[in-house]
């Protein structure tokens, strides 16, 4: 008796294992051209039917959702800041709550999700961080009057907070200055490769869903 529930507690375990590994594997991009939207697209279409959809929803562009999720990740699914250790050795609090795709902290993920009603959200689910980026640069629009393709200022409101953004907070940092306009480039470049696939992504299969 004792032998056939360890049998069925070793299945389990297994079981639990493949479906994480299934899940990681779905979620984690392979390529190492992470700068290039179309092939980004070819490898993860699911992506891109998350980023039009959050366009489609929110009016953000879809090279914006993706200049930010690279600045933000590098396209990492449970990404976290690194940890600083004391005396080389010892692992010290991270230092923000920042988390996933976006690194998005507890209390801004907290505000969307009351905000939009998307009670389950995840930080590392691909389709809720675009809707996310989505509804947030939508929120710099309204509250400070930031154009939703000024990638440049949408960026800086983005890291620094619409509070932050308004006192100007970004002026003293002139490393952060230097990020908002590699993320601007980024977003233009991924627009021009999204102008030579766009139709072949937006092409529908054999029974008009895929």
């Amino acid at each position: 008796m004792l032998n056939k529930i360890l049998k069925i507690w070793d299945n389990l375990i297994i079981s639990i294992i493949i479906i994480l590994l299934l899940v990681v594997a779905c979620s984690k991009i392979e390529t190492t051209d992470t700068l290039n939207s179309c092939i980004i697209f070819k490898e993860k279409n699911n992506w891109y039917k998350s980023t039009k959809k959050s366009y489609d929803k929110w009016k953000v562009p879809i090279s914006l959702q993706l200049a930010i999720i690279n600045q933000e990740s590098s396209f990492q699914q449970f990404a976290k800041p690194k940890r600083k250790f004391l005396l080389g050795i010892i692992p010290l609090n991270r230092p923000s709550t920042a988390f996933g795709f976006a690194q998005v902290t507890n209390p801004t993920w907290s505000w969307y999700k009351s905000d939009t009603g998307n009670k389950n959200a995840s930080r590392a689910n691909f389709n809720d961080v675009t809707d996310f980026i989505g509804w947030y640069v939508s929120k710099s629009n309204k509250i400070l009057g930031i154009s939703k393709k000024d990638t440049y200022n949408q960026y800086l409101a983005y890291h620094e907070g619409q509070g932050g953004w308004k006192k100007k907070s970004y002026k003293s940092k002139d490393w952060l200055i230097n990020v908002a306009k590699k993320v601007e480039l980024n977003a233009k470049n991924y627009n021009k490769q999204l102008k030579q696939c766009e139709n072949k992504l937006n092409r529908k299969g054999i029974f008009g869903v895929f």
